[in-house]
């Protein structure tokens, strides 16, 4: 956790500051002062000269870092075991930083007073975060981007389980895969549940927990697999989305503050976006809950985005319109396949949650492929998942979406006997669930929406001339357009002709059918006619056209 404190350089010390000798870096290194590029992490271990019987409990450790314009940053440290405690830190200047470390315990001196630096040079590295910085919240706040202010498309997977569970090449594999399906998010929880060594994130009674370093030792390294495969980490610090099966063991308020503070110390200077996940009640407990954890832990910080994603209970979100350490606000898309959940999709709330104030980045929950649907009982299958995306990004400014697998999301590790020789059928079901069809669309669509512009559209209802969704929810059309009108895309997901307003189109319009099933681009025709024009689809099937103005 980042605290600013502002101070005040004259203009000419600051660009002073700025430009280094040539011979800096390479007389610090000699100096062994450490040389840290610019986004990446500085680590300083300390030595603590007491043994706490609970550090977490019995002990706090802050760092005030000076930056080399004199900006001071307060972070704070966390105990790794034994006498152990770190500092991680991501510079953002160029130059030579400098840190002293305050202790509750002030009559501790290996944690309190303790003074260092380090030089920060210029951003090196192949990942996309050593590239251009951490992930944060755009000007308009309708997006993200990174540090430098390049768009950031989120594409998240959900593996709730999965950091925490899986073996580490396991997870190699998991990244590596997701990788090449161009997902840029992983949502993974710390807590509640076991890793595969059986052990948990915290020790003790409810009332009073302790950490267990090894638990979170491990979890760095899955953490470091994912950033060094371009993989944001959307970390849940503690999972409440469903009713606990021990309710004796829900962690009282405090507590679970203590947790939270730990894990943003821990992975605060880590390519992370922060996930608070858990559902409402009837009472507005929960609520209250975590808008005094969040703003316990964020309000007074500089930090990793914050994600409030309240499950079914989307009534939250207005609960938390006011609080400014919140970000981002995740919703579901679809919540079922009936004709009333389609319907409210697409007509309900969230079609005009994007115009309400203060603006923020929405991101879509498409429904878990293969997950059984609450009312019909059914499945949904790869139809479902994908509708469900294209229309929640067309009915917001479109910032991303997470999709989720039956498989992944609980890391089911299950194998079904077999006598196949075929290579995958002895995946288990987490393996085999990262193959579902609507995991491979995820990668046509990142692809599609990394090549445009995506954090210029709108949604633009009035260009459709004759909305078939006004009959069923099912087959309504959503469309999208940059302001000024040089790009509208509209999605078609039944109807073999789209029927748009004539004066909603770009001007000479150049215009291409996109196929979301397989990635495909196909030639459109246009048939003009007095205030409107039609676009038959290519095929049957669901579709979305590409308008941009022609030169």
């Amino acid at each position: 956790m980042i605290r600013n404190v502002i101070s005040r350089w004259s203009r000419f010390a600051a660009l002073a500051l700025l430009v280094l000798p040539a011979g800096s870096f390479n007389a610090a290194a000699a100096a062994n002062t450490p040389v840290i590029p610019k986004w990446s992490r500085f680590e300083q271990e300390f030595k603590s000269s007491v043994l706490y019987s609970n550090a977490l409990q019995d002990a706090s450790v802050t760092v005030l870092f000076t930056s080399p314009l004199g900006e001071l940053r307060e972070v704070d440290g966390f105990w790794d075991g034994g006498r152990t405690w770190r500092v991680r830190f991501s510079p953002d200047q160029p130059g030579r930083w400098s840190f002293k470390t305050t202790c509750s315990d002030a009559a501790n001196p290996g944690l309190h007073g303790q003074k260092g630096s380090f030089l920060c040079s210029a951003a090196i590295g192949l990942t996309r975060f050593q590239r251009h910085g951490q992930v944060r919240v755009a000007h308009d706040r309708r997006y993200l981007e990174h540090a430098d202010g390049t768009p950031f498309f989120w594409l998240a997977d959900t593996a709730w389980a999965g950091a925490r569970a899986a073996e580490l090449k396991d997870w190699q594999f998991y990244a590596q895969t997701r990788t090449r399906q161009r997902f840029t998010v992983a949502q993974w929880a710390v807590a509640p549940g076991s890793d595969a060594r059986k052990q948990v994130a915290w020790t003790g009674f409810p009332e009073r927990i302790g950490i267990n370093p090894d638990f979170f030792q491990r979890l760095d390294a899955k953490l470091e697999v994912l950033s060094q495969a371009g993989i944001l980490s959307a970390i849940v610090p503690l999972l409440e989305t469903q009713a606990p099966t021990d309710p004796s063991m829900v962690l009282p308020d405090d507590q679970a503050e203590l947790l939270v503070r730990y894990v943003v110390a821990r992975w605060g200077s880590e390519p992370v976006a922060w996930l608070l996940a858990f559902e409402g009640d009837a009472t507005g407990k929960n609520v209250a809950r975590w808008k005094k954890i969040g703003q316990a832990v964020f309000g007074d910080s500089v930090h990793a985005p914050v994600v409030l994603f309240p499950g079914q209970t989307q009534w939250a979100l207005d609960e938390f319109r006011d609080q400014n350490w919140v970000d981002v606000f995740g919703y579901p898309s679809i919540t079922d396949v009936t004709d009333d959940a389609f319907k409210w999709a697409v007509t309900g709330p969230f079609a005009s949650e994007w115009q309400k104030e203060p603006a923020r980045p929405l991101i879509a929950f498409a429904p878990c492929e293969n997950g059984t649907t609450p009312q019909a009982g059914k499945r949904f299958a790869a139809d479902d998942v994908r509708r469900a995306v294209y229309w929640s990004l067309l009915l917001a400014p479109p910032a991303g979406i997470s999709y989720a697998a039956q498989g992944v999301a609980d890391w089911d590790t299950t194998v079904e006997p077999t006598q196949d020789k075929i290579k995958g059928t002895d995946l288990p079901f987490w393996g085999k669930a990262m193959f579902m069809p609507a995991a491979k669309q995820m990668s046509h669509l990142a692809k599609y929406m990394n090549s445009i512009d995506f954090w210029r559209l709108r949604p633009q209802a009035g260009a459709i001339a004759t909305q078939p969704g006004s009959e069923s929810p099912r087959r309504f059309i959503a469309a999208a357009s940059a302001d000024p009108n040089t790009l509208s895309l509209v999605y078609v997901p039944e109807d073999r002709t789209l029927e748009m307003v004539l004066s909603a189109l770009p001007a000479a319009p150049v215009v291409s059918w996109f196929n979301p099933r397989s990635g495909e681009n196909n030639a459109a025709v246009a048939v003009v006619g007095g205030s409107s024009c039609q676009f038959p689809t290519p095929d049957a099937g669901d579709w979305l056209l590409r308008l941009n103005a022609g030169k």
